[in-house]
């Protein structure tokens, strides 16, 4: 097809009908945001790379749309090639905490109280993230109830302690289904108790912070001891967090404790992200169109909107999900088609898409 120099087909003009689309989370143009790259031309075939903020990026299919769309408008256009990227932005630093060498951002999962499925949430959005492709970390900081390496199918692992180049001690962190880990557990028997004071917690969260090997990391998930004890304390003084997230049940007590969890945080300055309301209801395998509301219904929407804080999602109890746990293959790995599987995923992605919000309005 023969083009008038006036309607030319060209970068530039690919680059002027992008203009318009807009990163829907940030509200601004990706041309502005420098998210299209690399244009090319080759007679009715147009490519060029889509730099997302986050590989975990909810709205990936609908941004890809919308360019395909504009582009497909230019005459000449014959086939519209998109290749999809990510670099995750990092927090910006903070004077008074020392940040991570390699690690973007820190978001620390927390609950009021125990038993509400804190670290099996955490666990599956770790990984659910690193199968989006982004690099993950999990710091299991309950060093009273450390579960995350049988949850990880890490039970068994051992770590090695090397000699850094500063002459430090440093940890290796065990590896699986795409996530870094560290964790008490490693260092102890498995049947030892870890019976502290304050000032001797506090000592080894710097150390799982700093003396370990975490390497390049997009998120580094932080599963904290339920309360609002010295382990919050230490992880909010110490480093810049991109937010913590709360998980909860429907229950009144869960939720009770909860709202004090997150209030604590947003008394440190740390961002809350969102709530996650776990066991939201109970799907027996016999009967999977069926819902039990075992624990209540409604609390997490309704402590989310009165704390004007958003809701992650809501986590149905399936048998899988505790089998999950238990065999240490998350349900993200085992049944990624179940629906608390999908409730974990969606939740990871609306995380990490709010994280990378964060990220650039705190520029």
């Amino acid at each position: 097809m023969n083009l008038t120099s006036s309607n030319a087909l060209t970068p530039e003009a690919v680059l002027k009908v992008l203009q318009p689309v807009q990163d829907p989370e940030l509200n601004k143009s990706l041309v502005d945001l420098n998210m299209i790259r690399h244009v090319q031309i080759d007679g009715g075939l147009v490519s060029f790379t889509l730099v997302l903020t986050t590989p975990a990026c909810p709205l990936r299919e609908f941004i890809v749309e919308d360019c395909e769309k504009a582009v497909r408008t230019l005459p000449g256009v014959e086939e519209v090639k998109v290749e999809v990227t990510a670099e995750t932005p990092k927090q910006p630093s903070l004077p008074d905490r020392q940040g991570i060498d390699g690690v973007k951002n820190i978001i620390a999962v927390s609950s009021g109280k125990g038993g509400v499925g804190k670290t099996s949430v955490a666990v599956n959005m770790a990984v659910a993230l690193a199968q989006t492709g982004a690099k993950v970390g999990l710091l299991d900081a309950d060093i009273y109830g450390p579960n995350g390496p049988n949850m990880l199918g890490l039970g068994d692992a051992k770590v090695m302690v090397r000699e850094g180049a500063d002459g430090k001690e440093v940890l290796e962190p065990a590896f699986n289904h795409g996530v870094k880990l560290v964790s008490m557990a490693f260092l102890i028997d498995k049947d030892q108790p870890v019976i502290w004071r304050g000032p001797m917690l506090n000592g080894v969260i710097r150390q799982f912070l700093y003396q370990v090997q975490w390497g390049e990391l997009d998120y580094l998930i932080v599963d904290m001891p339920p309360g609002t004890g010295d382990a919050q304390l230490t992880l909010a003084q110490a480093v810049p967090m991109a937010g913590v997230v709360i998980v909860t049940t429907p229950q009144t007590v869960a939720l009770l404790d909860s709202r004090k969890g997150l209030k604590m945080f947003e008394q440190l300055g740390v961002p809350v992200l969102g709530i996650i309301e776990n066991m939201s209801y109970f799907i027996p395998p016999d009967l999977p169109d069926r819902q039990y509301d075992i624990f209540g219904s409604g609390g997490g929407e309704k402590t989310a909107k009165e704390l004007n804080v958003p809701l992650l999602g809501r986590v149905p109890l399936e048998i899988p999900l505790r089998e999950g746990g238990d065999e240490g293959i998350p349900i993200v790995v085992s049944q990624p088609e179940s629906a608390s599987a999908q409730a974990l995923i969606n939740a990871a992605k609306q995380l990490a898409a709010k994280v990378s919000v964060a990220a650039f309005a705190n520029r």
